[in-house]
């Protein structure tokens, strides 16, 4: 089951899929002048999220992976398995003993979980993702988990926030390697004191604002603490 939100930037296009048993958020964003494709947390299904991008005659440049809980890597082997050319992934080691794990799916009953080929991209070392005529910067958010990652995009006042931060709430720290008070460190660090204006494309849910979450979200305005 999956839904398409299709957002059209200034010189890139962002489709969204909500892919899995947890529905997460997959985003595909394509670069018009290159044809080339960055494919963010592939959560499902990686079948449909290569179909999606060659109808769109895209060619998947890079999978980049905000961090390794089963439900933001599900997709990566089928993906793989459907280009006909190696796909770099990028990943923080300091996650990589989840992904190796099977990303905490046999937790939530999956007894068989493939996480996919090893990351050959590690984002500890790596500070900017560059596709196609963009640079990400990649900013380390422990918290939910300890090699958490989200993709800045300044030029167009975005981030991918994977599950740091959701509409009026935060990303859990109750399973292995998360921590609370990292959590909102690292909101604060790198969400609060972003533009109030900047948009926050969440791993699960609707998209929201840094402006929004900060008057409105209980876990940051002391409503409702960790």
């Amino acid at each position: 089951m999956s839904q398409e939100e299709e957002h059209h930037e200034d010189q890139f296009v962002i489709t969204s899929l909500v892919l899995g048993p947890a529905q997460t958020n997959t985003y595909l964003i394509g670069d018009p002048a290159t044809k080339s494709a960055l494919l963010i947390d592939p959560a499902w299904h990686g079948e449909r999220i290569a179909e999606e991008a060659a109808n769109r005659g895209w060619r998947i440049a890079e999978i980049a992976v905000t961090h390794a809980h089963f439900d933001h890597i599900g997709g990566i082997a089928d993906v793989i398995n459907a280009s006909e050319t190696p796909i770099p992934i990028g990943m923080h080691s300091a996650d990589e003993f989840i992904r190796a794990s099977g990303g905490g799916a046999q937790v939530f009953g999956f007894s068989s979980f493939d996480p996919g080929p090893e990351p050959t991209i590690d984002y500890e070392s790596n500070t900017q993702l560059k596709f196609g005529q963009h640079t990400f910067d990649i900013r380390h958010t422990p918290g939910h988990s300890p090699g958490h990652v989200v993709f800045v995009l300044r030029e167009a006042s975005l981030i991918f926030c994977g599950d740091l931060i959701f509409q009026r709430s935060v990303g859990r720290t109750d399973l292995p390697g998360g921590s609370s008070g990292e959590l909102l460190d690292s909101i604060k660090r790198e969400i609060l004191s972003m533009p109030d204006d900047t948009r926050l494309l969440t791993g699960h849910g609707p998209a929201t604002t840094v402006g929004e979450e900060r008057r409105f979200n209980p876990f940051l305005t002391g409503d409702f603490p960790l």
